[in-house]
């Protein structure tokens, strides 16, 4: 799609309609649970008030969690949209590309090694896996001396079969070990959880997720020049392989990232780049920022409708951006012909 030119007031336009759009799915993450508050209570504890329940459903749990899936999400669709520039694909997504099952297998390995055996926050081996997956998917995707999308793609999706079937392999050697989590829990959180985050987690992973939703704005210049032609952005002195591994490393720690924070979710970073690049055009300048706010967005609805919709029952959070995100894609491509 031709970069529109971006103007100051459409750039306002862009950010100011994501940032709304946030604010009111904040808002509702918040206002809804399955504890019985009044919007008014939730409210005034808010502003410094409320009684003492109050404040420990909205500051601990339904704050915490409504601000990690924020991020979560805005990590997820800027990874989307700099893998979809970087490899030219419009199906370029971060899971395809067997991130998301390296971060898992780092993460269930170190269950079964006794690694903070009581709890999911595993975000060293998550993405240390995660990386692991890059680094093979990266090498067989070389093809003299360059990157090639063709490979990557068929590669990720090789690898992504390869190491779930690990994963299945230890869980299975790991049930009912002492010190182990269930299959079911973990294939819970595997699916998408948000429910056992609170503000250490928050504190753990903030950083790392937006920090490398930031360092990503950075390279719009660049993946703009790549969505016109590689020869073109060589002309220009760009100097193409080094940036792309780059950007592919960057949107692929941000991906490990956001694993380990939550398991896996997907379709927000396939999905999302597309609405944001339907609506406010392909330049990414605005593109990315506008895709954070509106990943943003659409995780913090996701996770609320994963915590209502079934009360007192909750679904896994990537369920529902599956339910989503299917029909929205197949729209996406009845409409692109």
């Amino acid at each position: 799609m031709k970069a529109r030119p971006l103007t100051r007031g459409r750039a306002a336009a862009g950010l100011a309609a994501g940032a709304a759009l946030l604010l009111a799915a904040a808002l509702l993450s918040i206002l809804l649970g399955a504890a019985d508050l009044s919007p008014g209570e939730v409210l005034r504890t808010l502003a410094g008030g409320g009684s003492e329940i109050a404040r420990t459903v909205v500051l601990e749990v339904r704050l915490p969690r409504a601000v990690l899936a924020a991020l979560v999400g805005a990590a997820l669709a800027v990874s989307g949209a700099v893998l979809q520039a970087v490899l030219r694909n419009p199906l370029a997504d971060p899971f395809i590309l067997g991130v998301s099952s390296g971060c898992a297998l780092g993460a269930v390995a170190a269950l079964l090694l006794g690694m903070q055996a009581t709890a999911l926050g595993l975000p060293l081996p998550a993405v240390a896996g995660g990386l692991g997956a890059v680094g093979l998917v990266y090498v067989v995707s070389r093809e003299q001396g360059a990157l090639s999308a063709r490979r990557m793609v068929l590669a990720g999706v090789v690898a992504s079969y390869f190491l779930s079937a690990v994963i299945l392999l230890l869980l299975a050697l790991g049930e009912g070990k002492e010190g182990y989590l269930s299959s079911e829990r973990v294939l819970f959180w595997l699916m998408g959880d948000f429910s056992s985050q609170g503000a250490a987690q928050v504190l753990r992973m903030a950083p790392l997720l937006l920090g490398a939703t930031a360092v990503a704005y950075a390279l719009a210049p660049g993946l703009n020049l790549l969505m016109v032609d590689e020869e073109y952005a060589r002309s220009t002195g760009l100097r193409v392989e080094g940036f792309k591994t780059i950007a592919f490393l960057l949107a692929s720690a941000a991906t490990g990232a956001a694993v380990a924070a939550a398991g896996s979710i997907g379709f927000v970073g396939l999905i999302i780049p597309h609405a944001a690049r339907l609506l406010w055009g392909s330049d990414h300048r605005l593109l990315l920022p506008v895709s954070a706010l509106l990943g943003a967005a659409f995780l913090l609805v996701a996770d609320t409708a994963a915590r209502t919709v079934a009360s007192p029952l909750e679904l896994p959070v990537g369920v529902v951006t599956a339910f989503c995100g299917g029909p929205f894609f197949l729209w996406l491509l009845a409409r692109r012909g």
